[in-house]
């Protein structure tokens, strides 16, 4: 007996680009567009009007029983595309795959819920479309009730229910399910804090109980904490497979995740002396990416021009969360010392520097805004949403407890034991 859950072979999924719907063809149809083909095609040349994108190209893997396989790569590098695929959901447009056993899917979480039926009605519903029988989700249903929090709610129609109620109770379905073979498409970002901390335990569960998993994340704490082995995507193409903590730092390292700079064109403004040039995000070996650890330095770097000395200039960054909360304020000439040396900036090209030292942001996205102005006098630039960076949790304190730690920051304090009895 083979011990080979997936085998995936010369796999190769296209979709063309700018074709139009597809819709009920009729004989008629079929007869004028065999007449008409041979014209097109020597007036046009074949293919013309249509261009094809491949989302998957030649990938080959294996993953065997009871492995636990994490896919990362960067939004459109086919991680999707590669488990709907593995799910048969959609057909491969070349290779093939091979599964051994019963497929689970978490791909879009809240798929099959109707909103006019009870949450009860719809577990039963969910877990039907899901592959569960009807025993089975007998047994499992104080369970899935508990795990999702809504006991209270479970006889009213999900269309009452808040969408963070709604994601709970169809996370819940899908996460009991016992399939061989568990597909898992970024779902740990379901409700709120305390939830996500079930659902990663749930996670945990799921790859400690033996099941193979292939798992989709973009929170590389998480493709740490439950894979063993990872396999890197860029472009539809397989670009690493390697232990988790070589892969994810491949990832982090190399670009693949969306650029760390941000570049201005053709933002000089008549009358105004002031333009901005480049804002890069540099890691503590200063790459330029934005994607970066929470125990290393994040270097910010402002490149800018002046056509002309300006008096009083000041360049900052206001600092926020991506819900919009400002974490801090900080100009080049905070400093009184520094102040007084550019009190008159001259003409020229400048790079204002900061560094925001190591241990400092907790994991998530965050935002980056820019101002260059003269205190109550004049604002010659201002940028609210200028770049966003994410900041992985890898190795700050306190990773040996799986839980969501709340705030945007993570400092790494110098705590003292001592034994006073």
């Amino acid at each position: 007996m083979t011990d080979i859950a997936v085998r995936v072979v010369n796999l190769g999924k296209m979709y063309t680009i700018g074709a139009a719907p597809s819709r009920y063809r009729t004989l008629r149809d079929t007869l004028v567009d065999f007449v008409r083909e041979p014209i097109r095609r020597l007036r046009y040349g074949a293919g013309s009007g249509k261009e094809t994108f491949w989302a998957l190209r030649d990938i080959s893997f294996e993953v065997k029983q009871g492995q636990v396989l994490g896919v990362i790569g960067h939004n459109g590098a086919g991680k999707s595309t590669l488990l709907k695929v593995l799910s048969r959901v959609t057909e491969p447009s070349a290779g093939y795959a091979e599964i051994y056993g019963r497929v689970g899917s978490l791909l879009e979480v809240g798929t099959g819920f109707h909103p006019e039926l009870t949450g009860r009605e719809n577990i039963y519903l969910n877990g039907a479309i899901l592959g569960m029988r009807r025993a089975e989700i007998d047994r499992k249903f104080d369970e899935i009730v508990d795990f999702s929090g809504v006991e209270k709610f479970i006889d009213t129609p999900v269309k009452r229910y808040s969408s963070g109620m709604y994601l709970r109770l169809a996370f819940a379905v899908a996460a009991h399910l016992e399939p061989e073979i568990l597909v898992v498409d970024e779902v740990l970002a379901v409700g709120d804090a305390e939830f996500q901390r079930k659902c990663l335990g749930k996670m945990s569960d799921v790859a400690q109980s033996g099941r193979t998993v292939l798992f989709v994340s973009h929170n590389m704490s998480a493709i740490l904490r439950l894979t063993e082995e990872t396999i890197v995507l860029e472009h539809g193409r397989i670009a690493l497979r390697a232990p988790s903590p070589q892969a994810v730092d491949y990832y982090l390292s190399s670009g693949f995740a969306e650029s760390g700079e941000r570049t201005w064109e053709d933002d000089f403004k008549e009358g105004n002396p002031f333009r901005p040039l480049a804002l890069r995000l540099r890691d503590g070996q200063g790459r330029i990416t934005n994607a970066l650890r929470s125990i290393e330095p994040l270097t910010l770097e402002f490149e800018y021009e002046l056509s002309q000395p300006v008096q009083g200039l000041r360049v900052g960054i206001y600092l926020s969360t991506m819900q919009g909360e400002t974490i801090f304020t900080s100009f080049d000439t905070d400093e009184p010392a520094r102040y007084e040396a550019f009190g008159v900036r001259p003409a020229g090209r400048f790079v204002s520097r900061c560094v925001i030292p190591a241990d400092f942001f907790n994991e998530g996205r965050y935002v980056i805004g820019l101002n260059a102005s003269t205190y109550r006098v004049r604002r010659y630039f201002q940028e609210d949403r200028a770049i966003v960076f994410t900041i992985d949790p890898a190795g700050a304190p306190g990773m040996q407890w799986p839980e969501v730690r709340l705030g945007p920051l993570r400092p790494r304090l110098d705590w003292e034991i001592v034994a006073v009895g």
